[in-house]
C-alpha cells in the first residue's frame, strides 16, 4: 500500500495479513479525504481518530494531509506491531493504543473526525457510534446500515464497500 497524498505521498506501508485485516483501498482513501476536505476545508487544526487502526493507513493518510493530531486503536497484538513499524518507517512518533476499541472509546471519543472500519459482519457499528460524543463520523461497511437516527451527510459506494459520513 502507498500513501496517496500529502507530505508522505508515495511512501509504502506494510499491510498485515489480509486474513486478519482489510486495508482500505487507495481509491476509497482518496474519496474519503476528498469528501472530508469538501465538508471541513483545511485539516491543519483538526484531530482524527482511527478506531480500528489495522495497518494505520487511514491515520497516516490523515497525518500526511495535515491533521494536527491522529490517534489509533488496535486490538490485535500482531497487527499492532505492524502498525508501530509503519509509523517508525516514516519517522513518526505513533499515537496508538493497543486495546479494545469499545473500551477505549468510553474514555476517548472527542475528535473532529472519527473513522470506524471494524471487521465486516462484526455487528458493532451502532455500538461504536453510540460511544461517540461529537465529531464527524465516517463508517466503512459492506452492507446497508440503518442510519436513520443520524444526520447522514453523504454515502458512497465503492464496488460493494460503502463509506458513510454522518453526525450523531
Amino acid at each position: 500500500m502507498i500513501i496517496t497524498a500529502g507530505i508522505y505521498k508515495g511512501r509504502k506501508i506494510i499491510a498485515p495479513d489480509e486474513k486478519i485485516t482489510r486495508p482500505t483501498l487507495s481509491k476509497v482513501r482518496m474519496g474519503v479525504f476528498n469528501t472530508l476536505f469538501s465538508i471541513m476545508g483545511e485539516f491543519e487544526n483538526k484531530t482524527f481518530l482511527d478506531v480500528f487502526a489495522g495497518s494505520g493507513i487511514m491515520g497516516l493518510e490523515a497525518l500526511s494531509r495535515g491533521f494536527k493530531l491522529v490517534k489509533g486503536f488496535e486490538k490485535n497484538p500482531k497487527v499492532f506491531e505492524i502498525l508501530k513499524k509503519n509509523y517508525s518507517n516514516l519517522n513518526i512518533k505513533p499515537n496508538i493504543i493497543l486495546g479494545d476499541s469499545l473500551k477505549l472509546l468510553k474514555k476517548e471519543s472527542d475528535f473532529d473526525v472519527i473513522y470506524i472500519d471494524p471487521p465486516y459482519k462484526s455487528g458493532i457499528y451502532l455500538d461504536v457510534i453510540n460511544l461517540i460524543n461529537n465529531g464527524l463520523i465516517i463508517l466503512e461497511h459492506d452492507e446497508i446500515l440503518n442510519l436513520s437516527d443520524f444526520n447522514l451527510i453523504k454515502q458512497k459506494n465503492y464496488g460493494g464497500k460503502f463509506v458513510s459520513f454522518l453526525y450523531k
